[in-house]
């Protein structure tokens, strides 16, 4: 005889409830200090990929090679940043129920990241998960910048895909970090990153190894929008491409997402606005997001990171979800946080 574990009446509900849009993220979405959180949907489930964002003496020490160690060596690194090692994962098939998918990614598996691995960016291709990260917070002359890891299912285990990063200089003055991976509708791939106030675009080859040229044959295209900082990412809705990127000091009162809207993945692109700031009755530091559409529909939802009004530490952040609404004339209606 087989027993049926009983299957309660909400969970049954869940599904028809998020189909008619009745289903609410709980802010936090899961628990623990995140950063930066992509999303995605892979496999008929919505995946986060976000930065791990902790205290020093809240995290574990990690498995380090020769070069790894050397590396760290190097003084003035946070020491938050030491603990920046690996990434987890987050799915969901609700956007309210999370299930945890731990180390996708770490130090064992890319032998020239030693730390401040930071805002991973997920994207499926060639029946295979790539997952691009900045690691090792380089400047000019120092080993490190945006890597490429390759898996076969969507929450890893990714490893290194070419044994060094894809990106490791400093190009029209943007510093290789906080990139984000878009295919445009005629099947080109492109890889929008940047810190340091740049913000630089590249096109992909379709194996994900190497760069190509723009048309114009350029490699780094600057498209830095005015107040960019850094976390850009990109969508198309309705034929128009919107940039969104951060804006502001990640710790201060001025943290926030702003966008412009372009008629091509190149721009040139306008800006309209702020669409996502602190509201000091809910959290502080909102930024650094993702946008998302239910499949078939025109319901959009941001993902972004915020920190806890208690909270004074500047590594202590947490994931949050809310609504993402257009108007009529495809601007963007400022985001209204919920939660705690």
């Amino acid at each position: 005889m087989v027993l049926l574990r009983p299957v309660s009446a909400l969970a049954l509900l869940l599904p028809l409830l998020a189909a008619r849009g009745d289903v609410t993220p709980h802010n936090p979405i899961v628990s623990g200090w995140y950063a930066d959180p992509e999303i995605r949907r892979f496999a008929g489930r919505y995946w986060i990929y976000p930065t791990t964002s902790q205290a020093p003496a809240d995290a574990p020490a990690p498995t380090l090679n020769a070069r790894q160690r050397a590396m760290r060596a190097r003084a003035g690194i946070r020491p938050a940043f030491l603990t920046q090692t690996y990434l987890d994962a987050f799915s969901s098939t609700d956007l309210v129920h999370w299930t945890k998918h731990r180390r996708i990614l770490d130090t064992r598996g890319v032998a020239w990241a030693a730390y401040a691995i930071w805002a991973p960016s997920a994207i499926r291709a060639n029946g295979r998960y790539y997952l691009f990260f900045g690691a090792n917070d380089v400047h000019e002359g120092e080993v490190g910048g945006i890597g490429v890891a390759v898996a076969d299912r969507p929450e890893g285990p990714f490893r290194d895909l070419i044994g060094r990063p894809l990106i490791g200089g400093i190009h029209n003055g943007a510093q290789p970090i906080d990139q984000f991976a878009y295919r445009d509708d005629d099947g080109r791939l492109y890889l929008y990153y940047g810190g340091w106030g740049h913000l630089n675009v590249v096109r992909l080859a379709p194996d994900l190894t190497r760069l190509l040229p723009h048309d114009d044959g350029t490699m780094f295209k600057e498209i830095t929008p005015p107040g960019y900082v850094e976390g850009s990412f990109v969508v198309k809705r309705r034929g128009t491409y919107y940039l969104m990127w951060s804006e502001g000091g990640w710790t201060g009162p001025d943290y926030r997402v702003a966008y412009a809207t372009g008629p091509s993945a190149l721009g040139p692109f306008t800006k309209r606005g702020t669409i996502l700031a602190q509201d000091d009755r809910v959290a502080r530091g909102a930024g650094h997001h993702s946008v998302i559409a239910e499949p078939g529909s025109d319901r959009w939802w941001i993902a972004y990171h915020r920190r806890p009004l208690a909270e004074t530490k500047g590594d202590h952040r947490v994931l949050a979800i809310d609504r993402l609404h257009f108007d009529a004339d495809g601007s963007i209606r400022p985001v209204v946080m919920t939660g705690r």
